[in-house]
């Protein structure tokens, strides 16, 4: 009987209720993903505003990636207790109200405390709606629904600089928290209405142990790398204590995981070699990703001369060709599976980083096909990866899913952003042009990890496609 792969079927129908489902889960993480970049633009701006310093006012965006961090962990614990759907409408009504309050901030310490707050309810959107999406969306349709999220995750960030840089052109600094207000409102009432709102089971107690050792070990891990970044070196001894601490806080985290009925997180499904094969491949996916959004905008401001506002316009490309591809990623995905696409939108940023490794330098056409590409490698790859991890594991473990990717994502964001800015800062001395090749080096290497990353998921999802069509032998 010849088998008939079920991966190059047409693609389920999927209800309108879904979609419109998956547009505001989207909306919501727009509103949340927006804060990551739009506030970097204005620190001097607040800076003279409060007369601080430079350094307190870079905790405005420090404290709000930190608290991020230290939230990801208790959202399994908190959907399970609350309902995914109740915790996500909780964490934006939190984060309009908070948004509110920081454009009325009346000092810096201020500020900085609600940036926290701010953080923490961020923090719990996304993979709260991505809970959502992924237990009311089964197989053959979950790529085009995560590519809804993916589109607004990616998207958020990317024109946070040209927003905020058109917000202070002619307004204050707090209406850069302002404008979040409505967002939220809309977000929040489309939300009442189609959000599920089912109550949350019964579960134990909160793992105090547990979130106490990745509390600390993630924004601690994360800080550390950050600073290492900015510093242009792992030597202050902040640096090495921040690592060396949050290392130990992520290591004591697993071991005690290994060892409760009921951890926090449930760190077992990495026994799941598609969902360990997508992890990896996300790491590094995650520090090209996060790479670029350091890389691209220094490429044009060091070595081009551009200003903050012309940045912002040079890299929509990256922005646009992410939002051109994850809705195909998506359709391609539920059609032949995460393995395929993924390989090749990871090939595609591989082939992208190495062109400017290799030097674009008057060539200002190439190099903004360089930079669409990026955008659509970037955008084909994380739908597939996501969508391989989610539906590798079962309905009831996805909250842990959804928790531990997006930390994963942080972690190797913060880990590569760190690694090229060192690697470009050190090579600086030597000229631009040489800096930036050697940068862009490493990070189409790391492309190319991905890439392998991906081609062993693609090995791992076909050889388990062959074993559960195989024929019974009796």
């Amino acid at each position: 009987m010849t088998r008939v792969d079920s991966r190059s079927a047409p693609p389920l129908e999927i209800s309108p209720e879904t979609w419109r489902l998956a547009w505001v889960v989207a909306f919501g993480a727009f509103a949340g993903g927006l804060d990551t970049s739009l506030i970097n633009i204005a620190l001097n701006t607040i800076e003279r505003d409060f007369g601080a310093d430079l350094e307190l006012a870079q905790w405005i965006s420090s404290a709000y990636l930190l608290a991020l961090a230290v939230s990801l962990p208790v959202c399994a614990w908190l959907g399970r207790r609350l309902g995914v759907g109740r915790l996500w409408l909780g964490a934006l009504v939190a984060f309009t109200v908070v948004s509110g309050l920081c454009a009325a901030a009346p000092s810096m310490p201020v500020l900085i405390g609600l940036r926290v707050l701010q953080g923490l309810t961020a923090g719990l959107l996304v993979p709260a709606g991505q809970t959502i999406l992924g237990q009311a969306v089964g197989p053959g349709r979950l790529g085009r629904v995560m590519a809804r999220i993916g589109i607004a995750v990616v998207l958020a960030p990317a024109l946070g600089p040209v927003l905020g840089g058109l917000l202070l052109h002619g307004l204050s600094w707090r209406w850069l928290f302002l404008i979040n207000v409505p967002i939220g409102i809309l977000a929040i009432l489309a939300g009442l209405k189609w959000i599920p709102h089912e109550r949350g089971t019964h579960t134990g107690p909160l793992d105090v142990a547990g979130f106490a050792y990745i509390g600390l070990g993630l924004p601690l891990t994360v800080y550390g790398l950050t600073t290492w970044g900015a510093l242009g070196t792992p030597e202050p001894a902040r640096v090495l204590l921040s690592l060396a601490l949050g290392c130990a806080g992520m290591a004591a985290f697993v071991v005690h995981a290994l060892r409760r009925t009921d951890p926090l997180l449930d760190v077992t499904l990495y026994r799941t070699s598609a969902y360990t094969a997508a992890s990896v491949a996300f790491v590094f996916n995650g520090a090209l990703t996060f790479g670029c959004a350091l890389l691209i905008p220094l490429y044009f401001q060091l070595l081009r001369g551009e200003g903050v506002f012309e940045t912002g316009l040079r890299t929509l490309a990256l922005g646009a060709g992410t939002a051109v591809m994850l809705p195909l990623s998506g359709r391609l995905t539920d059609r032949y599976g995460g393995g395929p696409v993924a390989a090749t939108g990871t090939l595609c940023t591989a082939v992208a980083t190495g062109a400017f490794a290799l030097g674009l330098d008057q060539q200002p056409v190439l190099e903004q096909a360089m930079i669409f590409l990026l955008g659509m490698g970037i955008g084909m790859a994380s739908t597939p990866l996501m969508v391989s991890a989610f539906t590798a594991v079962p309905r009831e473990r996805l909250p842990d899913a959804t928790s531990q990717i997006n930390i994963i994502v942080r972690i190797g964001g913060a880990l590569g952003a760190a690694i090229y800015a060192v690697v470009l800062a050190r090579a600086l001395p030597t000229g631009p042009h040489h800096a930036f090749r050697v940068a862009f080096t490493w990070q189409a290497g790391t492309g190319l990890a991905a890439f392998a990353g991906a081609l062993l998921l693609w090995f791992i999802l076909s050889r388990n496609d062959d074993r559960a069509t195989a024929p019974a032998h009796h």
